[in-house]
């Protein structure tokens, strides 16, 4: 599936086009992930994310990334109209697996069920308002199931011309390897930046040697590595970085000031840090011989702005070694203070 590029109103150079992996589409270099334009960061403006979702396409963004839990929904029937606007230019990748407990914003359910699976699609085709998506991911897997039997299932949307592509998230290297002897795994998104590189350990390798793109989410260490907050105890009540361990309390400290190296080069190349760490990622196709499309998220134009200038920074291999030593030193888990549990096999 190849769409034609609209006129790039922005940008001299729009983002490079690249294959998302083997077995995937062709996409802008970075995608979008627009989660924080419905819930988790605080309140948003709900016309600023309109405009940064018609900049992010004139700059050569084609990849628009959410999810049914975004909001319960609420998010895919905001890109909805805009995706439907610019169908010939803009691709979708939404997710099915996590069931919201209504009015617990971190408690997440696993459902990999066909019965859900079938739910979530026609509900996800619904609010969109298209006909197909372009790729499907199984937000989390259910340790209950077999990670082929998942696929097998969302197989079957593809044949039915529901879906496109397939995609895992945040899954082990063995599972990729499973799946993709199902059904063709287009991309793996699981969380990847200079803060968090578990996926390195095998799941890199696995998508290298099977021709799957890495998809990095919260590429920006979910805007601490931007410089974004300094500590997440300053953030409004209702965003969800004040329940992560990394970024509160003397965390916060430690990890702000392992940053140091970061800050320094965005200084001597007239950057800014999060275009460093995003070109660092960049960087990972050459290291890995993987494709490596991330998907930083925001709501604001001026950060999408920044961010996509970050394609055509590169980086030298003794910045690069000042970089690599960040995630070691890291304080505090990762994960995101939201509460999984798997469903009731049905």
């Amino acid at each position: 599936m190849q769409r034609p590029q609209r006129p790039r109103a922005m940008m001299r150079e729009p983002l490079p086009i690249v294959p998302l992996g083997s077995n995937g589409p062709l996409v802008g270099a970075q995608g979008l992930g627009c989660m924080g334009m419905s819930e988790m960061y605080g309140r948003s403006d709900r016309a600023e994310s309109l405009e940064t979702l018609e900049l992010a396409l004139d700059c050569g963004v084609t990849l628009f990334d959410t999810s049914d839990a975004y909001g319960s929904g609420e998010n895919e029937e905001l890109i909805g109209p805009f995706l439907r606007r610019n169908r010939r230019h803009a691709l979708i990748s939404t997710k099915f697996g996590l069931v919201r407990r209504p009015g617990d914003p971190f408690h997440r359910r696993i459902d990999n069920s066909p019965r859900n699976l079938r739910r979530s699609v026609e509900a996800s085709l619904r609010r969109l308002g298209v006909d197909s998506i372009d790729l499907y991911f199984v937000h989390r897997l259910d340790p209950g199931t077999p990670v082929e039997d998942t696929v097998a299932s969302m197989a079957r949307l593809v044949a039915e011309g529901k879906v496109c592509h397939l995609g895992l998230s945040e899954v082990t290297g063995a599972q990729l390897r499973a799946a993709h002897n199902v059904h063709a795994i287009a991309a793996v998104q699981s969380e990847w930046s200079l803060f968090s590189r578990d996926v390195e350990s095998d799941v890199v390798q696995a998508a290298s040697d099977l021709g799957v793109a890495l998809m990095p989410s919260a590429p920006l260490g979910r805007g601490f590595l931007a410089g974004a907050f300094t500590d997440a105890g300053t953030l409004p009540a209702d965003d969800f970085r004040r329940h992560t361990e990394r970024f509160t309390g003397d965390n916060a400290q430690r990890n702000a000031a392992i940053l140091a190296p970061l800050r320094a080069i965005a200084a001597e190349r007239g950057a800014t840090p999060a275009q460093v760490a995003l070109a660092w990622l960049h960087d990972r196709t050459r290291v890995h011989a993987v494709a490596v499309v991330p998907v930083p998220g925001t709501r604001h134009r001026a950060r999408l702005l920044e961010n996509v200038k970050s394609v055509r920074l590169h980086l030298s291999a003794p910045e690069v070694a000042q970089l690599d030593g960040i995630a070691a030193q890291v304080a505090g888990r990762r994960e995101i203070g939201l509460a999984f549990e798997s469903a009731r096999r049905n």
